[in-house]
């Protein structure tokens, strides 16, 4: 809880504009009321005073632009400015902001707050998904904010966002923290980045080892390892194919061997890339073998 006093004086109001003269003689005259209505029993008490306060938005529309700082004028003194201000449901969204956002509407009584015009405000701001804003009187408003959830972190070109689970952008990444939520890069990827990051959790043993889930062409994906195998999955069925992986590693430790990648973009066939260093290993095997056999030819002709 956060107590907060704004007051405008009736001389900066007059500089403002030229009726102001007007209001605050209605001022004096409206705490002499006050004064005699404190002798009133309670339900008068509370009649005179919604009559009073409709008056007085009356009264304020009738000047036009300048509606919020006649009504602020009015009632300030009747004990209706705005002292306390409640704020929940924030963690990365300052505090200050959110004031700020709320001061900015230049209401400094409860009679004077637009609502929904504060709401907006709030809501336009990059973390917040919804916010509540109630009077609450005579001098309190509470604020319940919803923010937005990140859920990945995506790169574009040479940008690094944070996106909710819509693929949304929330705010640029420029901070050590969220180095835990899913990395996806390319045009396209914030937007299907649920779909995959859903299908790849019913392959657990292959999701807690991707990296980086790189989207290709708008249309499939690759997946990054951590040991640096790239995956290659198809446009369709795709979790069938990352399926059919985990068990060729399961069966013969396809992932820990000296490859570079795995395509499973074909029907019918794996194929796969060995790593630079795997593949000169495999032409000196591949020339030995050669050797022997043309060694064996002569001692044995046919």
């Amino acid at each position: 809880m956060q107590a907060l006093n704004r007051r405008l004086s009736l001389t900066d109001f007059e500089r403002m504009h030229p009726l102001a003269l007007r209001a605050q003689r209605l001022g004096r005259k409206i705490i002499v009321w006050i004064k005699n209505l404190r002798e009133m029993s309670l339900p008068r008490f509370r009649t005179m005073t919604i009559g009073l306060l409709g008056s007085t938005a009356l009264y304020g529309m009738v000047l036009g632009s300048h509606t919020v700082k006649v009504v602020d004028a009015i009632a300030e003194p009747l004990g209706l400015s705005i002292e306390q201000v409640d704020v929940t449901g924030y963690s990365e969204t300052s505090e200050i902001d959110i004031l700020q956002e709320l001061w900015a509407t230049g209401a400094t009584t409860l009679p004077a707050l637009d609502v929904d015009t504060a709401r907006k405000a709030i809501e336009a701001m990059p973390w917040i998904e919804s916010a509540r804003i109630e009077k609450e009187y005579p001098n309190r408003v509470r604020i319940a904010l919803v923010e937005k959830k990140p859920f990945a972190l995506w790169q574009r070109d040479k940008d690094l966002w944070i996106v909710d689970r819509e693929g949304k952008e929330i705010v640029p990444y420029a901070t050590t923290r969220f180095t835990d939520l899913p990395f996806v890069v390319g045009p396209g990827a914030a937007r299907e980045a649920t779909d995959i990051l859903d299908k790849m959790a019913l392959v657990p043993e292959l999701d807690q080892r991707i990296k980086a889930y790189v989207r290709v062409g708008d249309r499939r994906w690759d997946l990054r390892l951590d040991n640096g195998v790239v995956v290659r999955l198809p446009e369709l069925d795709p979790i069938e194919a990352a399926a059919a992986v985990m068990r060729l590693d399961r069966d013969v430790g396809l992932l820990s061997r000296d490859i570079e990648a795995v395509d499973m973009r074909l029907e019918d066939r794996v194929v796969i890339k060995l790593t630079p260093a795997a593949q000169e290993r495999r032409l000196k095997a591949l020339k030995e073998r050669d050797k022997i056999v043309k060694q064996a030819r002569k001692e044995k002709p046919v």
